[in-house]
């Protein structure tokens, strides 16, 4: 088992297997990107291999991330054979929904085990201003093509925005409890170049406030094998998840590292030390090589991040859609 010099089992990769999207976030990437060179972006089947890896070292759950994936070219030979993998118990992916309602069916049967879909608003206009060029009614028809497929306990994930789309969190869990979805507010993280999220910042515990006097939050123990905390709302299956990198980080618990589309592997989010993979990948290396880079990578994992004073001056430089969702 992959274990971190504090005794945390990693056990979960977040693997970006491009860094391009078809939407431009306001929170996630500067309006005029710079995407990295075709060369410099790990082929599928470099991706293919770093994930066998992973999992000959016990990870049995991995993330599919971007950038979105689902814009990445030929990406379903990607997917069906990580479903294939012995191992690898849950296959997951965060996507934008904008491929969704073409794509569902395949990753469905591809072995992809639940979906995680951003959505930070209802309403149309506020859509496009966030993502720049979104179009929300495309995003919704793929949250509704993922149920017809099959998808159960497919997640939204909402970035919580003063002052943007605080005034729709009641809505957005009433839209997760009538589509029996999941929903996980995520507090604003201080990655990249992207000035005024101090004024945007709210925390988990003012969004759990406002709803507690909409609906019957009532704790829960579930996990599923993340960060979020979940609340539940009697007679509904869908659950209410807080992410709160800034009020209460989850680094005590952290399973967790993230491999860019560059192969970089980054053993914590909110630090800057990384380990390179993509040059032992093209240089040759054995798997047991690769195996000792990844086990080095331990020893630079922290024990945790800290997020507070980095809101406009943050520590950690690239942007998320650079990191892996």
């Amino acid at each position: 088992m992959l274990t971190d010099k504090f005794g945390r089992r990693v056990n979960y990769v977040r693997l970006s297997i491009t860094d391009r999207c078809d939407f431009r976030c306001t929170y996630c990437m500067a309006e005029e990107m710079t995407f990295l060179p075709r060369q410099e972006v790990m082929s599928l089947e470099e991706c293919l291999r770093i994930a066998s890896v992973f999992v000959s070292m016990g990870v049995n759950k991995l993330r599919l991330t971007g950038g979105e994936p689902l814009v990445r070219k030929n990406v379903l030979w990607l997917i069906e054979r990580l479903g294939e993998l012995p191992g690898l118990d849950n296959l997951v992916l965060t996507t934008n929904g904008s491929q969704l309602d073409r794509f569902a069916p395949a990753l469905k049967a591809a072995g992809v085990k639940r979906l995680n879909v951003s959505l930070d608003t209802l309403k149309p206009a506020r859509f496009r201003e966030i993502t720049r060029i979104g179009d929300l009614d495309k995003v919704l028809r793929g949250i509704t093509a993922a149920s017809h497929a099959g998808f159960r306990r497919t997640k939204l994930n909402t970035v919580m925005m003063r002052g943007i789309n605080d005034d729709e969190f009641v809505d957005l869990v009433r839209y997760a409890v009538n589509h029996a979805l999941d929903i996980s507010f995520i507090e604003e993280m201080p990655l990249g170049d992207i000035q005024g999220r101090s004024s945007t910042y709210i925390s988990s515990e003012e969004t759990r406030a406002r709803l507690s006097s909409h609906f019957d939050l009532l704790p829960s123990t579930e996990n599923s094998g993340g960060p979020a905390r979940y609340w539940r709302i009697p007679q509904s299956e869908s659950r209410i998840g807080f992410i709160s990198p800034h009020s209460h980080n989850f680094c005590d618990t952290c399973n967790r590292v993230r491999i860019t589309a560059r192969g970089e592997l980054y053993p914590c989010l909110g630090q800057n030390d990384a380990l390179q993979l993509l040059p032992a990948l093209r240089s040759g290396a054995s798997d047991d090589q690769l195996r000792q880079i990844i086990m080095d990578s331990m020893g630079i994992k922290p024990f945790g991040h800290d997020f507070t004073q980095q809101m406009d001056a943050p520590q950690v430089v690239r942007f998320m859609s650079m990191t892996g969702g």
